[in-house]
């Protein structure tokens, strides 16, 4: 039997939610963001998009483009409580559910659907429980995999419910700009168009696979099946995941050596919280910097001893960082620990971190945290907790 995936993107999401806050700001061209001159745009809402607004525009050229756009500093918290709602209400349904970002998941509804007597009922009970409780709008895709149902959710924006089945591919997906398949990237779209692909159907019946290897990769294979609606990923449930990691988006790029340390030295303590009520501890530590220009660095450095501890996480985290910073503006870092060790070699290790790690991990925070007074640092933090 074919599966049944949900992907459920809750609608400008950051916009929506300061709508909430503020009820005056409702159909009013909205963005959420720093207020710098080196600001970016983190969401816009819709009333802001038709002005072409986006996330990741410079803050400046938005104002260009609307003057009258209504800047609106954001509320985290306020945004990782509605997200967290969100969530339980998905959880409900099932229990095979992967958090893509705060504001999306995907779900295999394949069990719950055949309780309702016509199938699309479940994801209109969705969105208005979501709407109701939540207080949001939110666009859903239905699909047999993964990939088909995230470009389904992105047809119909906000509030929209679209399915899409294999055999509707070369319909509904072919005509499609590149640059709006998942997994094209914006750096991509010229690279793939000097091969002459324009459309996604250019890319599922090119012939010359290894004129795309250079810009794909090990990936090219995977990429034509994808775009001839094929994707054979499965969900990734937190506990099935192969690692556990944590990431921060600057709401304005970042050059500060003290300021991006301090990040890293929060994104350890998160993930060594996660990792500890999980009770895992892995062998293998990744580091993510990425550049204001949207490039990615990726390291990972394996360990002799498995860690979980935030500390330990810390150094190798910084070592990785300094060792490839390359002095550009930076607008995320993420830290990630996998190849989990196995519950032997655990039970012989966490005992020793129940009764010593609390005392050191205090001392630690208090620490820094003067550290972090007397030196000024100033983090501006964005949100997300991801499961890679």
């Amino acid at each position: 039997m074919s599966r049944v995936y949900f992907h459920i993107d809750l609608n400008a999401f950051f916009a929506s939610c300061e709508v909430l806050l503020d009820p005056s700001l409702k159909g009013k061209p909205v963005a959420v963001s720093g207020t710098t001159r080196r600001s970016v745009i983190s969401t816009a809402s819709y009333e802001a998009r038709t002005f072409g607004i986006h996330s990741a525009m410079p803050l400046e050229a938005a104002r260009k483009l609307c003057p009258e756009l209504i800047i609106v500093e954001p509320h985290f918290q306020y945004y990782r409580a509605l997200s967290d709602e969100f969530m339980k209400i998905i959880s409900g349904y099932t229990e095979i559910i992967e958090q893509a970002s705060i504001d999306e998941c995907y779900a295999d509804m394949t069990e719950v659907i055949q309780r309702y007597k016509h199938p699309l009922d479940l994801a209109w009970e969705i969105q208005r429980r979501v709407r109701d409780e939540v207080g949001v709008s939110c666009s859903i895709g239905v699909a047999p995999n993964l990939f088909l149902a995230k470009m389904a959710s992105d047809m119909k924006k906000p509030n929209g419910i679209t399915v899409l089945r294999i055999r509707e591919v070369p319909q509904k997906l072919w005509n499609l700009p590149i640059g709006d398949m998942r997994g094209v990237g914006e750096k991509t779209v010229p690279l793939m168009e000097e091969c002459g692909i324009h459309t996604i159907g250019d890319l599922a019946n090119f012939n010359d696979i290894e004129i795309l290897r250079p810009i794909f990769g090990k990936n090219t294979e995977m990429m034509i099946r994808r775009a001839n609606g094929y994707d054979d990923r499965e969900i990734i449930t937190e506990w099935d995941a192969k690692s556990m990691g944590v990431s921060e988006t600057f709401l304005e790029d970042i050059t500060d050596y003290d300021e991006l340390r301090g990040m890293l030295r929060g994104l350890s303590r998160t993930l060594s919280n996660r990792l500890h009520s999980s009770g895992k501890a892995g062998f293998l530590l990744s580091l993510r910097i990425r550049y204001a220009d949207f490039t990615n660095i990726d390291r990972s450095i394996r360990i002799n001893e498995p860690i979980w501890k935030s500390d330990d996480i810390y150094v190798h985290a910084l070592s990785l960082f300094n060792s490839n910073w390359e002095e550009n503006p930076v607008r995320l870092l993420g830290i990630s620990v996998s190849d989990f060790a196995g519950e032997s070699v655990l039970s012989s290790q966490i005992s020793l971190f129940d009764e010593k790690v609390a005392h050191r991990e205090e001392t630690i925070s208090v620490l820094n945290e003067l550290n972090e007074e007397l030196g000024g640092i100033r983090l501006m933090r964005a949100s997300e907790a991801v499961k890679s």
